[in-house]
């Protein structure tokens, strides 16, 4: 029998097809160049004492930089290796390692809190009842917000916290509204330690930070302050930023704000999540932990991102942003003299960090410009490659 003769791949074609890709990294590059500059920059500008970004295209960095120094008037720079408190970008461990622990069947989202915690109380015992670990992980428990942060600020103590609980009543019912929770997140944690006979932050380590090789990562203030490579936190005031002490009480709450981490472990987490590793961040991982959860129509009015957002949701230690038509899985965090952001866009493979020892809102400006120019070139590579069609 004879073959058909072979389809040959139009040279024409290929060379376009090539030079679009080529194109496309250089406007990454481009776009990256840029953000070292304008980070740079806006920070000088601002004042804030230090900070680092990453910019990972797939599983390569292709742009890192760090900036100021670890402590306002100090003599040392922050270098990559240079720990920062996540904050709650913490949160994003935390659902992933929960994640891990469901697909393990060491206990299920269906499971309700009380069969791990039989000394939570609600003011209304069948509300109490109807919360479940899926609520707590993906921020619907129907509580409301940030319930009894206020305590925490203060430094109050989470054991005095928890009888604090039976006096609430839910705001909804858990899983119909979205409801933004520190303490009652990491709820997750006794959870998690009763299953598996693990410390929460040895496990982290053992199922995360070890194989991932984020060398610097840890969980708690006692590693923090041990870290002689550490950013101290700082606080803005009429005069400036203004260098304070390492406060304890989101310590507490180690599943929403207990992380610790430099740019380059953060690289890797990245890394990670874009889907270079999957024996530790599996397929069906990195699917679940971004799957819609409740809506967050709340991150819609964001002052820096609203001119870009069309849809939020919750995930599992993720918020999951339709940004100008394109899936971006997101978090922020701050805490008392810390701001952290990351990001990544499952779909382009590009992710982007950063980490401030100074509270400053510019990171939610650079962030969104940063990613409206990567999105605003794909969608022009898209629109040359159509018309050439």
């Amino acid at each position: 029998m004879l073959s058909r003769p072979r389809q040959l791949f139009p040279i024409g074609l290929a060379c376009f097809l090539l030079s679009t890709s080529l194109q496309a990294k250089s406007d990454y590059q481009a776009i990256s160049d840029n953000f070292k500059q304008q980070f740079h920059k806006q920070l000088k500008k601002n004042g804030v004492p230090g900070g680092a970004f990453v910019i990972i295209e797939d599983s390569k960095v292709l742009k890192m930089s760090t900036y100021g120094k670890r402590k306002k008037g100090g003599s040392l720079n922050v270098n990559k290796d240079t720990v920062f408190r996540l904050a709650s970008v913490s949160k994003t461990f935390a659902g992933t390692l929960a994640t891990m622990l469901v697909h393990e069947n060491k206990f299920s989202w269906e499971d309700p809190l009380t069969k791990y915690m039989p000394e939570f109380m609600l003011a209304d015992k069948s509300a109490t009842a109807k919360i479940n670990l899926g609520h707590l992980i993906g921020q619907s428990t129907g509580l409301m917000p940030n319930s009894y942060d206020n305590i925490l600020n203060a430094n109050g103590k989470l054991k005095k916290i928890i009888p604090q609980f039976s006096k609430l009543t839910p705001m909804c019912s858990p899983g119909v509204c979205y409801s933004y929770q520190n303490i009652a997140f990491s709820f997750i944690q006794p959870v998690i330690e009763q299953q598996t006979g693990m410390t929460y932050s040895n496990l982290v380590e053992a199922r995360i930070f070890t194989p991932l090789k984020m060398n610097t990562a840890s969980i708690g203030m006692a590693d923090f302050l041990a870290t002689s490579n550490r950013a101290s936190p700082h606080v803005k005031t009429r005069s400036g930023f203004k260098k304070v002490r390492v406060k304890s009480n989101y310590y507490q709450v180690e599943p929403a704000a207990g992380v610790n981490a430099s740019i380059t472990d953060i690289s890797k987490w990245l890394i990670a999540n874009l889907g270079n590793n999957p024996k530790v961040l599996s397929p069906q991982l990195l699917h679940d932990i971004k799957e819609h959860g409740v809506r967050t129509s709340k991150e819609l009015k964001r002052r820096e991102w609203r001119s870009y957002l069309k849809d939020a949701h919750y995930g599992k230690g993720w918020r999951v942003y339709d940004f100008e038509g394109e899936e971006l899985v997101y978090h922020a965090g701050w805490v008392a003299g810390y701001v952290a952001e990351i990001a990544y866009s499952p779909r382009l493979k590009i992710g982007m960090a950063m980490l401030l020892n100074g509270e400053s809102r510019v990171i939610a400006g650079l962030g969104a410009e940063f990613w409206h120019k990567v999105i605003k070139q794909e969608k022009l590579a898209m629109s040359k490659s159509s018309s050439k069609k």
